[in-house]
């Protein structure tokens, strides 16, 4: 009998481990390897047009943000939101959450373009000091993935479209003087300290939960604004009362 219940206690160890490993770790490991697929794409850019900084934290008082890529230039800054998933991707611009088809299964994640958008307003918190930058959201997903009925005024590309992309971008808005103060300034508030991870996952569990009391409030968790009842050609939705300046919108 004492056998049988070490066997079972034993079990449930292991299926416990495997519950933890596939919600919490495969995620992580995909994620990397998403993102490092992606950092090894923009080792081609030329170093004496471009700096690129990968994979890290953005800390002031008032936010901490992870930031997968970003691209320094006189052409403006590349904020680069990098997705490394299977299967069909749905989504558009103004939907909070985008979905994966993945044979019958489907699972919904943060649309990656309000994300990233997220992190340019941390950017522009930094970099106040700053006139007339001008930022470039990207959203790269890595070729596993099929882009089905994805609308975006923002570029998502696959991940070998994205030198592409940005080499599209040749209007130059600062000198390269400016650009070395950017940095500089940047290189303040970048952090790669592993305790940050910590903040930051309650510092996104604690904004998470301010944004839904703030929409249960029909108030813009975006900019203060209420949120009124609109009309758009997939139904009616939420909008923000301070369009086109806050363009923050939820399904009814």
């Amino acid at each position: 009998m004492e056998h049988s219940a070490i066997v079972i206690a034993f079990i449930i160890f292991v299926y416990l481990i495997r519950v933890i490993f596939i919600k919490v770790y495969i995620p992580k490991i995909k994620g990397a390897k998403g993102e490092y697929r992606v950092k090894r794409r923009l080792r081609k850019l030329n170093k004496k047009e471009y700096v690129v900084f990968n994979d890290f934290y953005l800390k002031t008082n008032e936010i901490i943000t992870q930031i997968d890529h970003l691209v320094v230039s006189v052409y403006g800054i590349f904020v680069i939101e990098t997705k490394n998933y299977n299967g069909w991707i749905h989504g558009n611009e103004k939907a909070e959450y985008w979905t994966q088809s993945f044979y019958k299964k489907k699972t919904k994640f943060r649309n990656p373009i309000k994300q990233n958008w997220s992190h340019i307003y941390a950017l522009k918190k930094v970099l106040s000091n700053f006139y007339g930058i001008k930022y470039h959201p990207i959203i790269v997903f890595t070729s596993k993935a099929k882009l089905k009925n994805v609308y975006s005024e923002n570029p998502v590309i696959y991940d070998n479209k994205l030198i592409k992309t940005i080499k599209q971008k040749r209007t130059p808005y600062f000198s390269t003087e400016q650009v070395s103060d950017i940095i500089k300034q940047l290189n303040k508030f970048i952090v790669k300290d592993g305790k940050v991870k910590k903040e930051h996952r309650k510092y996104i569990q604690r904004k998470i939960a301010e944004r839904e009391s703030n929409v249960g409030s029909l108030i813009c968790p975006n900019c203060g604004g209420y949120l009124v009842v609109r009309e758009g050609k997939f139904g009616a939705f939420y909008g923000c009362s301070n369009f086109p300046k806050c363009k923050f919108s939820k399904k009814l």
